[in-house]
């Protein structure tokens, strides 16, 4: 059997680092760039409509918007608001689409100069097809806020609460900040780890976790500290410090409203010549206690993802490869390795929405990936193929009668 190959959704000009997908729309959105140092690499945001074409998901590039000489790191999406962490700030961008003036508009291109819309499809050959721009979509900028204040300053972090009411950032020099939104008043500030801030996930209540360097992983409630998550408590031949915290997401229970997990990866605190596994734990999302701990391989995992439902946890690695588990037992199910020639920076499920659904066109799962070589690749779990409950009641019956004949000759006068 053939190693699986991941299709090449989209190329960029430049570094990709993050990428979300709108809830509500065919809407995929990827941003990076070179920063602002003098290399003639670019940095944006770029917006791609995502389509069924000839039976495959391609993405089309509507828009290009220049970030001028700020990369954009990490992003967080709440209805058509985007925050963006770009070195020591936070900007708050507001997008919309609307229709073109009429059929056949010039769309731009990814310098934002007049031109025909690419498509780029999961195969080379997609590549070159072009179409008519269906929607032109508008960036405004609303706010800047600075959100770091260490010497290497960097925003690492960003998160909306459920309703888009609060943004909470993390960074380099381990403050979390809370922030009202829209207004971007602040309204909490204070020191969560002794280091960088990883990750953060928005739970029930509006808790907030935290995944610091400094081996912690902690669960605020505001400014006070609820638990401090100990992953390996029931695994004693792991030492402490020999771990640290990379991520963590929260995710909904499949076929359990109203519950919630928490999933955490983590990864060695030192490279060893024989590198030990990563370990993926699973906890109650309001108890906070651990349920499920396994390992998840020996290449170093660099980012996570949860879908919609909770069913799939994506994780990507720092030697480019990608995977999808099952959230419920943390067993692998899709991999390719080294989809990417260079470390994943972010990945993202496509929404379980009705929009969602038809992009999916019968798949069980779409997970797109993203990464330095500036590549957005797209991962698919096919369905799982099941028969219906009138043909196995038919087969058991015919299985029943079956066996019944076969009594009856080798045991005449049995019935």
């Amino acid at each position: 059997m053939s190693p699986r190959r991941a299709a090449e959704l989209y190329r960029a000009p430049f570094p990709l680092y993050t990428v979300r997908l709108h809830p509500r729309r065919p809407l995929a959105i990827t941003a990076g760039g070179g920063g602002a140092a003098k290399t003639g690499i670019r940095n944006g945001v770029h917006f791609l409509q995502l389509e069924q074409v000839g039976g495959q998901l391609s993405a089309s590039l509507l828009h290009s918007h220049d970030t001028e000489t700020r990369a954009t790191m990490t992003m967080a999406l709440a209805d058509d608001f985007i925050a963006a962490g770009q070195d020591a700030d936070c900007h708050i961008l507001r997008f919309s689409l609307q229709p073109p003036p009429g059929r056949g508009a010039a769309g731009r291109d990814a310098g934002g100069e007049k031109g025909p819309r690419k498509r780029k499809g999961p195969s080379p050959a997609a590549q070159g097809e072009t179409q008519n721009q269906t929607s032109e979509v508008t960036v405004e900028s609303l706010h800047s806020v600075r959100t770091d204040f260490s010497p290497d300053a960097l925003q690492k972090a960003v998160r909306f609460n459920a309703d888009g009411s609060l943004l909470v950032t993390g960074g380099a020099d381990g403050f979390l900040r809370l922030w009202e939104f829209p207004s971007m008043k602040k309204t909490l500030e204070f020191k969560a780890h002794d280091g960088e801030i990883e990750d953060i996930a928005l739970g029930p209540d509006n808790k907030v976790v935290t995944a610091g360097r400094d081996f912690q992983c902690c669960v605020w409630q505001r400014d006070q500290l609820v638990t401090g998550l100990c992953w390996n408590e029931n695994l004693p031949g792991i030492p402490d410090k020999a771990y640290r915290y990379q991520a963590c997401r929260f995710g909904a229970v499949e076929d359990n409203a109203g519950a919630l997990r928490l999933y955490t990866v983590q990864v060695p605190h030192k490279r060893e010549r024989r590198p030990p596994p990563c370990y993926l734990t699973k906890w109650d999302g309001r108890s906070f206690l651990p349920l499920l701990t396994r390992p998840c391989g020996s290449e170093v995992v660099s980012c996570l993802s949860v879908s919609d439902s909770g069913t799939f946890l994506g994780l990507g690695t720092v030697t480019g490869s990608v995977a999808i588990h099952i959230a419920f037992s943390l067993q692998r199910l899709y991999y390719v390795k080294e989809a990417h020639g260079i470390v994943v920076t972010d990945v993202a499920f496509v929404p379980e929405s009705q929009r969602g659904r038809e992009l999916l066109a019968g798949n069980e799962a779409a997970l797109l990936s993203v990464a330095v070589d500036s590549r957005c690749k797209l991962h698919l779990l096919p369905g799982r193929r099941s028969l219906p409950v009138w043909l196995l009641l038919l087969l058991c019956a015919g299985l029943i009668v079956a066996t019944i004949l076969l009594l009856q000759l080798a045991f005449p006068g049995f019935l």
